[in-house]
């Protein structure tokens, strides 16, 4: 035989699901990861062929044509069974107790990845790829096609697996992958509303609608309060508000965009004022008149 025939490890196992796994320990940790459980005559058997480490498996569904990949946790199982997480023997089309192909194989290290969640409820994770890096610690692999599974907040969130680089089947074990996502299955855009509406013009606004709007200071509307702390005859009563009363600004017809114009009100000067001025400008110098200190009729 050839070499290279005798450092391929392939066999058939019975699979079943973790929870079909017996033991007194809780062995929920491994439906949160894409490893399986062999017995211990495959770690025998692994260790007398000269295969490469990390152990990297394919399993394969020989009537479904289905195929995907995976680590390995641990060697305990009984002999001739293997047990796998639920969403890979999904992903394989295989029940309880069906037949798989077992076979060691060498992937490529990962550098890119992209995931489509399957339902939109992932978006409502604050950082998804920190929530996704953390989960994939429990993975060996990927595999394009596959639907993983991922456990966060004690809530099951599917991704189906769209792309990874360089191959169709990499190792993610101490690599440096880029991850992107696609958006969510069942996903719709939010309807954009405009960001502007349309004011109405000077003919279309109503003057009597600004006579419900509080624009300005009413004297006496507060509220007060009685000594015998009764509440009658405290609540205020304004008067109405006239649309009259209400002034409006007026526009500047001249205003050109990129230039910024400071309107002044420009109010009447008081009649005082204005005789100040016509007096400042009339200023004749040494035009005053003299005080003398002695009154005038009286003698020294």
């Amino acid at each position: 035989m050839s070499r290279g025939f005798q450092n391929r490890f392939s066999t058939q196992y019975r699979c079943y699901s973790v929870s079909m796994l017996a033991g007194p320990n809780d062995r929920s940790d491994v439906e949160k990861g894409g490893k399986i459980i062999m017995p211990p005559s495959a770690l025998d058997q692994l260790s007398r062929l000269n295969i490469t480490y990390p152990m990297l498996f394919k399993l394969t569904n020989k009537n479904s044509d289905r195929m995907t990949h995976c680590g390995v946790l641990e060697f305990v199982a009984d002999e001739g069974i293997c047990y796998l997480p639920h969403w890979m023997m999904q992903n394989l089309l295989l029940e309880e107790g069906g037949l798989v192909q077992v076979e060691s194989v060498n992937l490529m290290v990962a550098t890119y990845s992209k995931f489509q969640p399957q339902s939109p409820d992932f978006l409502d994770i604050t950082n998804p790829k920190a929530v996704l890096e953390n989960a994939l610690r429990n993975f060996a692999c990927l595999t394009t096609g596959d639907v993983i599974a991922i456990n966060y907040n004690e809530k099951i969130y599917e991704l189906r697996v769209m792309e990874t680089k360089p191959d169709k089947a990499v190792s993610i074990i101490e690599c440096d992958m880029n991850v992107d996502f696609d958006a969510p299955l069942g996903y719709k855009e939010p309807e954009r509303r405009p960001q502007y509406q349309e004011e109405p013009t000077e003919e279309e606004a109503d003057p009597s609608s600004y006579a419900d709007m509080d624009t300005g200071f009413r004297a006496f509307t507060g509220s007060g309060n009685r000594l015998d702390g009764k509440l009658k005859g405290i609540e205020p009563s304004p008067a109405p508000l006239d649309a009259s009363d209400i002034k409006r600004g007026i526009p500047n017809y001249d205003f050109k965009v990129g230039r910024i114009t400071f309107i002044r009100n420009s109010r009447p000067l008081p009649k005082k004022i204005l005789d100040d001025d016509d007096s400042v400008n009339r200023f004749i110098a040494f035009s005053g008149e003299g005080q003398s200190l002695r009154k005038k009729g009286r003698k020294p």
